[in-house]
């Protein structure tokens, strides 16, 4: 038995493998074009052919040509008179003329007297038509029960001029197709699949060729971020029907940039103006003779205002790659001095800080960026880990975690993470949601991967060298 769903899969396999075929490939599509070209001419010039022979066209332009090469080899005596062919180009002229009411040849003076003529009956020539007319002709006539081409052709010799006549029955040049057409309709039919093949390997060679530059575009294109907004698209291999394109690309990547800069500097000169009109507001407060739960309250608000105009400045700075300066540090001391200028936190929290390195590694990298992203997830860890907890930071040749002890996150949270200005619901302090937002920014920087995962309990934050 059948299952039910057999022919359901087998059409969904089908619809797959014709959504596959048909590809929006163009190098599949001029290729195909090539092709269908290839194959268009050569059944044009079956057609050709089939109408040609089936209407006797080939017949009349192969006799046609006839009187012109016996004119042509032509050979006269030392008196001017013409006494036969050179044979060793007209071989045919020995026999194909003895058929006996098939064909026959002759040359006249201008009188219309014969002085050559092949060795059949005279009898064989009319008495009356075209033939007795001394000028250049092709015709056809009947004559004795057949049917037969005739042709006569002018020949000037010194100053005398000859007249060479010719005579082929219609079934005579019928039987020579006959036997000559099946090896000429072979070797076309040949001919063309040759041709087809040959063409349709030089086509792909050539396409491939001629579209490597717009992989390569391609490739440049992909590799284009944030951080290298200022990269451009060559135009030099490309194809001069696609360069029109690939400039539009670069100007729109011009504007693109200009607005890209233009709310990176909005960013950080925003945060550095706020900076000083809160360091005054916190200094009249503080100032204040009467202490009290509205000055905590509002001492509470700038502290909140302050850090997160911090942030955004730091957020700024990291999304800028040219402020970074890299050199060969190692994660280790830079994770020890974290530790050292957030242990009053830690303490504060009840939480215990340890750093772990399985190895003695380096990386490049900026020192002062990699502070910012270590601080950053400890300080998140530190917010979320319970009283007398663990924070450990593990240091690997080209990875490096840190993880709490914490509630952790729902699964479908962890891509809300490094999302500005999101908040765990749970979280103690009064933080602007941008650390980690922060962290992410540096990591793509330095072409790092940042992820986060639930640990069991807690969360852990994974930092690698991407592949």
């Amino acid at each position: 038995m059948v299952p039910a769903n057999a022919s359901s899969i087998s059409g969904g396999l089908a619809m797959r493998f014709v959504k596959k075929i048909q590809t929006n490939s163009l190098r599949l599509k001029i290729l195909l074009a090539y092709l269908a070209g290839m194959l268009l001419s050569v059944t044009l010039l079956v057609l050709a052919a089939t109408w040609v022979l089936q209407d006797g066209l080939l017949q009349r332009w192969d006799f046609n040509d006839l009187p012109d090469a016996m004119a042509r080899e032509m050979r006269f005596d030392d008196t001017g008179r013409p006494v036969g062919f050179q044979l060793d180009d007209m071989e045919f002229v020995g026999w194909a003329f003895d058929l006996e009411n098939e064909g026959a040849y002759r040359v006249l003076d201008d009188t219309g007297a014969v002085v050559l003529r092949s060795d059949t009956d005279a009898r064989i020539w009319p008495v009356d038509g075209e033939l007795q007319r001394l000028e250049r002709a092709r015709f056809e006539f009947e004559h004795q029960g057949g049917r037969f081409y005739g042709a006569t052709e002018p020949i000037v010799h010194g100053d005398r001029t000859w007249y060479l006549q010719v005579m082929v029955s219609t079934r005579f040049m019928a039987l020579l197709h006959r036997v000559a057409l099946p090896l000429v309709s072979d070797g076309i039919l040949l001919f063309s699949l040759v041709s087809l093949l040959t063409f349709a390997v030089f086509a792909y060679i050539i396409l491939r060729f001629t579209l490597q530059p717009l992989q390569e575009v391609s490739a440049s294109a992909m590799a284009i971020s944030p951080r290298s907004l200022r990269s451009r698209l060559s135009t030099e291999a490309v194809p001069s029907e696609i360069a029109p394109l690939v400039r539009s690309f670069n100007q729109a990547l011009d504007r693109l940039e200009h607005g890209y800069r233009v709310q990176q500097e909005f960013l950080g000169n925003a945060a550095h103006e706020l900076k000083t009109p809160l360091a005054l507001i916190r200094a009249q407060i503080e100032l204040r003779d009467s202490p009290g739960g509205q000055r905590d309250a509002l001492l509470s608000d700038v502290e909140y205002m302050s850090r997160q105009v911090q942030q955004l400045l730091l957020l700024a700075e990291a999304s800028e790659v040219n402020n970074y300066l890299f050199s060969r540090v190692r994660p280790q001391d830079v994770a020890e001095e974290v530790v050292a200028y957030l242990r009053r936190a830690s303490e504060a929290a009840n939480v215990h800080l340890v750093v772990c390195a399985t190895e003695d590694v380096a990386w490049n990298a900026d020192r002062g960026a990699l502070f910012t992203l270590l601080k950053n997830l400890l300080e998140n860890a530190i917010q979320h880990a319970p009283p007398r907890s663990v924070v450990s930071v593990e240091i690997q040749a080209a990875s490096l975690s840190v993880r709490d002890q914490g509630p952790g996150v729902e699964v479908e949270q962890l891509p809300l993470l490094f999302e500005r200005f999101w908040r765990a619901p749970h979280r103690r302090d009064l933080g602007a949601g941008l650390g980690l937002a922060i962290c992410k920014e540096i990591a793509l920087a330095h072409g790092w991967r940042i992820e986060a995962e639930r640990a069991e309990p807690g969360l852990r934050f994974w930092l690698s060298h991407a592949s």
